[in-house]
């Protein structure tokens, strides 16, 4: 998959989520915030303070927020899932399934791109160390992955 250096690859479902957070952030959140500045500058200047800066700072993530989510949108390249799953070998997009060769213990992982990774649900980074050394390998194939725990090996069990 050709990619330039700006592109953000993301899965139809990353999309649609930004999509919402963004939606959410500049209808419910921008004027929530926009009101706790107005109430904050109603104050006396005794509370005025803590409670302005808390506001003002709450808004710079929140436009910080906003942009950061704009960039990715206007970036993304969508991850073409369909193509992912047909493949014999493992690419951004596909669903590998690897069992340890220690202990056995079996994982599936969704290869996506950096800004879509969440291990604790499965879908890692195809920059990440086990992404890495999952991208372009094969059913039946071993990988040996550095990890801060040490070096652990594992063989890819089904691809789809």
């Amino acid at each position: 998959m050709a990619m330039n250096e700006e592109s953000v690859l993301l899965t139809k479902e990353g999309i649609s989520r930004l999509k919402a957070e963004l939606e959410e952030l500049e209808t419910i959140r921008r004027p929530e915030v926009a009101q706790e500045i107005r109430e904050a500058q109603e104050l006396g200047p005794d509370q005025l303070d803590g409670q302005y800066e808390d506001a003002k700072n709450q808004q710079a993530f929140l436009e910080g927020r906003i942009n950061e989510i704009e960039r990715m949108l206007e970036r993304a390249q969508v991850i073409d899932e369909k193509a992912a799953h047909k493949s014999k070998e493992v690419r951004v997009g596909s669903t590998v399934s690897v069992k340890r060769t220690k202990g056995g213990k079996s994982q599936k992982y969704l290869l996506v791109g950096p800004a879509e990774a969440n291990p604790a649900e499965g879908r890692i980074s195809y920059e990440s160390p086990v992404g890495n050394a999952l991208v372009g390998k094969k059913r039946g194939d071993k990988i040996r992955v550095k990890t801060p725990g040490g070096e652990i090996q594992m063989h890819i069990t089904a691809i789809s």
